[in-house]
């Protein structure tokens, strides 16, 4: 039996935990036309379950909140072109815990060219990306402080941390608005910028390198676990 088809031109806000990238679609689909906020929060994301179309504009939508904390590829196929379609959105916030990409990772000007520049009723933007790319070489490659100095632009507080791992031929790229207001951080690395963290209740740590007895000190000076 197929589940049952839901339409209404009352509602105005929507918040929803989805599976798939094509369930957050079949809720943009027009049948919540008059949908000005919408928070979704997505398990994973791939081109591989889409469905449906993904190019109808959404002009009544003015609030926009995308989570996925596992694995979301084809984020310049998928999610880049879901944003396009929201000419009028003043706050957008973005948590993607792992995006796959071949064009490298996200940064600043990727952030700017794809995104902002598409929106020019936006008035607030805050994000949470981690991003990897997989290379063969280290020429060319970005450093943490070339990523930082794209966001001095940027009206709020931008943290970045680039983590190089040369045997795995893999670099990864944690940009995020300060202060930070995910319950997680994942993957901490000998790199990481430190800071206050006092809604974090879940950390990870993730290094080729060994953590030393001091990092850890560090570590709760900076998280409230």
């Amino acid at each position: 039996m197929s589940p049952p088809i839901v339409i209404s031109s009352n509602l105005l806000e929507l918040h929803v935990h989805v599976v798939c990238f094509t369930d957050c679609l079949h809720l943009l689909d027009g049948r919540f036309n008059q949908l000005h906020t919408f928070h979704v929060d997505i398990s994973f994301i791939s081109s591989d379950t889409l469905t449906i179309n993904n190019e109808e504009k959404l002009p009544n939508l003015t609030c926009f909140s995308l989570c996925c904390v596992m694995h979301a590829h084809d984020y310049d196929q998928l999610i880049v072109p879901l944003l396009h379609r929201m000419l009028n959105l003043e706050k957008l916030d973005l948590h993607l815990n792992n995006v796959v990409r071949n064009k490298g990772c996200i940064d600043g000007n990727s952030l700017k060219e794809n995104i902002i520049n598409y929106m020019p009723q936006l008035n607030k933007f805050t994000f949470n990306i981690r991003s990897s790319k997989f290379f063969r070489n280290l020429i060319n490659l970005p450093s943490n402080e070339d990523i930082q100095h794209i966001f001095k632009e940027f009206k709020n507080q931008i943290i970045s941390c680039v983590d190089y791992f040369q045997k795995r031929q893999c670099c990864y790229c944690h940009i995020y608005s300060y202060p930070y207001r995910m319950k997680f951080y994942c993957n901490i690395t000998n790199n990481f910028p430190g800071g206050l963290f006092k809604y974090v209740q879940i950390v990870s740590l993730y290094d080729v390198h060994s953590l030393e007895y001091e990092f850890f000190v560090k570590l709760l000076n900076f998280f409230h676990l």
